[in-house]
């Protein structure tokens, strides 16, 4: 009786238990390969080893040096078979092993032979290998024939010989550049895959060519391409000509009608891809959008799931810039909340929520309440952002669009999604005050089920500012004390603080307050009752305020002043007596220390704020410092803060060592200086900066250091002012310059004369990978695609001579400053070519993403291939001006 088939979306365990090579070891497959030896050839049986040769190799085994020759001379052997089916697993399993030079020379007859077989898939096959195990010494020699298989007559033929000539234009360009006459030739075939393979061939051959793609899509977009695949190639590139151009939609417009033209095309695919290019142009008009968004209407209701999502997610797209223009088809993406797709249906709603009217609020809510239970906790955040939206839209609302996250809440979920909400409901609070109260009290009842520790302390804080200033503030105490009943120490903790806020601002509720703090004197955790006892001796034991009313709240809801590390320092050196420890003696300025650059995704968080995913003491620290610093306040958000550079060398009279704070248009220079001479006070002491080798900087503030006692650090400040969005680049020369007094060793008192003197430190510069920040993504790939190709730009470059790819990798990383992902920094040993893959965020906060392809030519000579994806394409072009200038 046959075995039912497993479909790909069942559970994974299924799959295995019918997968045919589950256990398979490589030394008993190994042993199996002799069979490749035998004197009488079994056809099937070579074939089966083959195939699990093949599955071990991409299951991502790794055979040693004398394994992978011993089976590629083996596999040679069976060349002398006429089975057709064996002759296709040859083919394969001699590109995966790939060989060496020495050893392909053995191999190469035979796929020459082949090459020029009368058995097409034979010929077909031959140059796919070839071309994939070939040097460009063997490539000279077939290249005759080549060319001649990309204009045989034969659709198989030609589109192996093309599909290779891409491959090896990454490798041998110059040799690959001499086929555009018979590329030329192949474009105008009547076989539809070879007219798209040549066309794709023939783009990337004149792709660093304006000029030539110019002419080539003109050429082309006059009807000469049958083929559906190569005409939504044709619409990529005219949409390219079209953007890099800046060609203007107004008066003759050619490429604009034909993108219009292929709207009317018979083809599904072609339709589409026109449909999304008119979609994406720059500029583009409502009246131009129009037979677009026509075409995509009619796509919401075909029978096929692929042309829904397609158009759907397009028209998704359009809504968050032209929303007016989605509005004619928001009857139709009503109809696909209820689809079973649910991709399609959470397009659909979120789609609806930005294009929707106020008066059409009320019925999303009750389609997408019963549509919630069915979809997955990702789609389920997409649509709780967008109903965040719709809501700042139409703040007459807020009442159904929250109490609609209220009843979400209460529902099963994971942490993201149930922080999503809470995000929601908390910018709703802050920017809708009539939303407040209700807010509050739906967040209070979510921590009473709350299983986050994390979502109940950020609750219970962000109650503690906004619950005091509501009308009633009594009725969040019991959800808030309850806490402290009920909950771990860490939560018990965060509820004691919230308490003690609502006795500082509400004079009511202070005895009431003081009371539950008394009781939680009798907690099992040391830190709950700490906090009890901290807040009872800050508020009376009668309901009064011992301090000033100003005191306490500054204690309760100002910051600190001081640094987290040097009040950790500090407490670890006070030594108990009967003086109590005095915050005021903690030294307010940052003592320098290495900077992890892993601060938070680009994505700002919004609500409340993300767990923080860097070390917040010192990246806190240079902010707060830079902020209470009246010649830098002015100077807006802190971008990033550099590792220390050190000016000088080990164990010299003075170490400085600098941080380079970079601001949107100003950088700012801390120069971190100690003295390590006993018998010398350091005073007014400054960095004289040279910036003649800096042109586009300009000094614009300047702070020195009052005094510098020994082995005491300090800093001294120095700010430029460069072109705001220019990545400015150059070298400064810095003086140390103070007046130097001497110390009397045994009553430490100096002298009041000093000596004006000067100590000359290391250059700096200010480079490119400066101005990114390094953040990383969990997966590539989704990020990649999610960028889109808008604002892609691709180039290629000769990196000249390097002793391997690793050293070229790490060149490239350091010139652009990103974080590596998934690994891909690392270069296997022996490997002629690799791809990295890097994520960073801007200047501008700006996610930017690369991807390289790097390969070794000639002797030790490095090509790369750039590609870049961000969200300005200016900045894509950035990063390829960084890396030509390099």
């Amino acid at each position: 009786m046959a075995q039912p088939l497993v479909k790909k979306d069942d559970d994974r365990d299924d799959e295995m238990d019918y997968s045919p090579f589950m256990g398979i070891e490589k030394g008993a497959v190994l042993q199996e390969a002799r069979v490749f030896n035998d004197p009488q050839l079994d056809a099937r049986r070579c074939s089966q080893v083959i195939t699990k040769l093949l599955y071990l190799l991409n299951q991502g085994e790794t055979f040693a040096k004398v394994e992978a020759t011993g089976v590629f001379f083996s596999v040679t052997k069976l060349f002398q078979s006429k089975d057709i089916g064996l002759r296709r697993m040859v083919y394969l399993i001699i590109k995966e092993l790939s060989p060496s030079a020495d050893e392909v020379i053995i191999v190469t007859s035979s796929l020459m032979k082949d090459m020029n077989s009368r058995t097409d898939m034979y010929r077909a096959n031959a140059i796919r290998v070839l071309c994939r195990i070939t040097d460009g010494t063997l490539l000279t020699q077939i290249e005759r024939y080549l060319k001649q298989a990309i204009v045989d007559k034969n659709p198989v033929v030609a589109s192996a010989a093309l599909v290779s000539g891409i491959h090896l234009l990454q490798t041998n360009p110059e040799i690959v550049k001499r086929w555009s006459n018979e590329v030329q030739e192949a474009v105008q075939s009547r076989a539809a895959l070879v007219q798209f393979h040549a066309l794709a061939l023939l783009h990337q051959i004149r792709q660093n060519d304006r000029l030539a793609v110019s002419k080539l899509v003109t050429s082309l977009t006059k009807g000469s391409v049958r083929s559906p695949l190569a005409q939504c190639l044709l619409i990529r590139y005219t949409s390219q000509v079209i953007r890099e151009s800046g060609i203007s939609q107004t008066g003759d417009r050619p490429f604009y009608d034909y993108l219009e033209s292929c709207l009317r095309h018979k083809a599904e695919m072609v339709i589409f891809e026109a449909a999304r290019a008119i979609t994406e142009l720059n500029g583009v008009t409502t009246r131009e959008l129009t037979p677009a968004i026509t075409v995509l209407q009619l796509f919401l209701s075909s029978s096929k799931p692929v042309l829904r999502f397609a158009a759907v997610r397009t028209l998704n797209k359009v809504a968050m810039t032209h929303p007016m223009a989605v509005t004619n088809c928001n009857i139709d993406m009503e109809s696909l909340i209820s689809d079973q797709n649910r991709s399609i249906a959470t397009l659909a709603i979120t789609t609806l929520l930005k294009t929707g009217n106020e008066s059409s609020v009320d019925r999303l809510m009750k389609q997408i309440t019963n549509f919630m239970s069915d979809i997955a906790d990702e789609f389920k955040i997409v649509v709780v952002e967008a109903i965040r939206s719709l809501c700042l839209k139409f703040p007459l609302k807020y009442r159904s669009l929250m109490n609609f996250l209220s009843n979400i809440l209460r529902e099963e979920g994971g942490f993201e999604y149930k922080k999503a909400i809470v995000d929601s409901i908390v910018i709703l609070i802050r920017d809708i005050p009539d939303a407040k109260e209700g807010g509050l009290l739906h967040l209070c009842e979510f921590i009473e089920d709350c299983e986050f520790t994390y979502l109940s302390t950020q609750i219970l804080h962000f109650l503690g500012n906004e619950g005091p200033k509501t009308s009633d503030p009594s009725k969040y105490i019991r959800y808030i004390y309850n806490r402290v009943i009920l909950e771990n120490a860490t939560v018990r903790a965060s509820a004691v603080s919230t308490l003690a806020k609502f006795g500082a601002l509400v004079d009511s509720l202070k005895p009431r307050i003081f009371v539950l703090l008394k009781r939680c004197l009798f907690d099992s955790d040391d830190e709950v009752r700490d906090r009890a006892t901290l807040y009872l001796n800050t508020l009376g034991g009668d309901g009064a305020v011992v301090e000033t009313d100003e005191e306490v709240k500054e204690f309760l809801f100002g910051s600190l002043g001081v640094p987290l590390t040097n009040l950790e320092t500090s407490l670890k050196n006070y030594e108990p007596s009967e003086e109590p420890f005095d915050i005021h003696s903690v030294p307010k300025e940052v003592k320098s220390q290495p900077l992890a650059e892993k601060k938070a995704p680009g994505k700002k968080p919004t609500g409340l704020a993300a767990p923080p995913v860097a070390p917040t003491s010192t990246v806190d620290a240079y902010e707060r410092l830079l902020s209470s610093i009246p010649e830098f306040s002015s100077y807006g958000k802190l971008f990033k803060s550099s590792a220390p550079v050190e000016l000088t060398e080990a164990e010299t009279e003075y170490a400085v060592n600098v941080v380079k704070h970079i601001f949107d248009s100003h950088i700012v220079f801390q120069y971190n200086c100690t003295n390590t001479i006993p018998e010398q006070l350091l005073e007014n002491v400054s960095v004289i900066v040279d910036a003649s080798e800096a042109e586009e900087f300009s000094e614009v503030a300047s702070k020195p250091l009052k005094s510098l006692p020994y082995d005491t650090p300090g800093q001294t400040f120095v700010a430029f002012e460069r072109p705001e969005g220019v990545p400015a680049v150059g070298k400064f020369s810095n003086t140390l310059r103070f007046i130097v007094k001497e110390v009397d060793p045994s009553t430490g008192d100096a002298e009041d004369d000093g000596v004006e003197d000067e100590y000359q430190l290391e250059d700096l510069e200010v480079v490119s990978a400066d101005y990114m920040l390094k953040v990383g993504v969990s997966n590539f790939r989704n990020a990649w695609e999610s960028l889109g190709d808008d604002c892609e730009k691709i180039d290629e470059y000769g990196l000249g001579p390097m002793e391997s790819l690793t050293e070229a990798v790490n060149a490239v990383i350091t010139l652009l400053g990103m974080q590596p992902c998934e690994g891909t920094e690392v270069v296997p040993s022996n490997s002629r070519s690799h791809t990295c893959l890097l994520s960073g965020l801007y200047i501008g906060n700006v996610k930017v993403l690369v991807r390289l392809s790097f390969g070794l030519g000639g002797p030790k000579e490095v090509a790369m291939k750039l590609a870049v994806r961000s969200e300005d394409i200016s900045v894509s072009d950035a990063i390829h001006e960084i890396v030509a200038s390099g």
